[in-house]
């Protein structure tokens, strides 16, 4: 599994127990103490690691390629997946996933960015990075949603919208723009969840809920570190410390009042354990949808419409 700097101590440590496992096995020497403390010192190296990272190691972590994708998502936490394609108008893009799911007994809608897990897969799925055509299929797919009254449930993992000619020349902003003032005026409850990334308009333009939840290791952000340096210093090395000053973090955006929940993750991020990612998601998602299903419908709107005016902070 790939790694990053800050990880290989982990690595190396993890390796060096399953070398003692093998060895023990083949030798059949008893090194069960042994093993038992280098367990003890790998939990602890862990906790002093994962309680101590920066900003960039965080946004390292949401771009790991072996992260859970909404794909996985679906497949741990829902059944009876259906998937819907094309927009109607132009095509079908495979960067955005749209479709019906029953969570437990109640049918939702599924909207969310797809990424690969590898180079060919991500060519495949424009690297999370929706068209236009993408994010009018999602408006589709949640106008049909609405009007059998199922909830819908978001997905956020892209680096931004694909900021090509062709896209531009489709329509992207505009299409953005319109997912995000239709989005509050859909008459049922919305749940948008950060998986990974969550950059800028292409993020927004199926981002807009009722409630709005971030795993542990995501960020969410007006623009990438690297987009952000190259901005203000000219600089795309300047990416740690664009890092810092956006406050992109979970804990950041919670105090800013960005997002309403941080659902954890497993020491060392989702992709460690899928299963135990999944069982956190799902409680979470489930506890988030009984609440806001209980709002009347006008109750619903005006505080979604609250939420999202509340942000940020005025000066004259």
């Amino acid at each position: 599994m790939q790694c990053w700097d800050f990880e290989k101590p982990i690595v190396e440590l993890e390796n060096k127990i399953e070398e003692l496992k093998e060895f023990s096995e083949q030798k059949k020497v008893d090194l069960s103490s042994d093993i038992v403390n280098l367990e003890e010192k790998l939990k602890n190296l862990k906790r002093e690691i994962y309680s101590n990272l920066t900003p960039w190691q965080k946004v390292q972590i949401a771009r790991h390629p072996q992260r859970p994708t909404t794909l996985d998502y679906i497949s741990l936490i829902m059944k009876d997946f259906i998937l819907l394609r094309g927009d109607r108008l132009y095509g079908e893009d495979k960067a955005i996933i749209c479709g019906f799911a029953k969570l437990e007994n109640r049918k939702v809608i599924v909207i969310g960015h797809q990424k690969g897990k590898d180079t060919k897969e991500n060519i495949e799925r424009n690297f999370g990075c929706a068209h236009p055509e993408g994010y009018r299929k999602a408006m589709r797919v949640m106008r049909l949603g609405e009007r059998f009254c199922m909830p819908i449930v978001c997905f956020v993992d892209t680096p931004g919208a694909y900021p090509g000619v062709g896209a531009e020349e489709r329509g992207q902003a505009q299409s953005i723009a319109e997912n995000i003032r239709d989005m509050f005026s859909l008459k049922v409850p919305i749940i948008v969840t950060v998986i990974g990334e969550g950059g800028s308009g292409g993020a927004l333009g199926v981002g807009v809920g009722d409630k709005v939840l971030i795993m542990e290791y995501a960020y969410y952000s007006v623009i990438s570190p690297e987009g952000c340096a190259a901005i203000l210093w000219k600089d795309s090395s300047q990416r740690e410390e664009a890092a810092r000053v956006l406050k992109l973090t979970a804990p950041d955006l919670l105090n800013l009042g960005v997002i309403d929940e941080i659902i954890s993750e497993p020491s060392g991020g989702a992709h460690h354990d899928y299963e135990q990612t999944g069982n956190n998601f799902k409680k979470a998602l489930l506890r988030n949808l009984e609440e806001i299903s209980r709002l009347p419908q006008e109750e619903l709107l005006a505080a979604r419409y609250a939420k999202f005016r509340k942000m940020g902070v005025f000066k004259e």
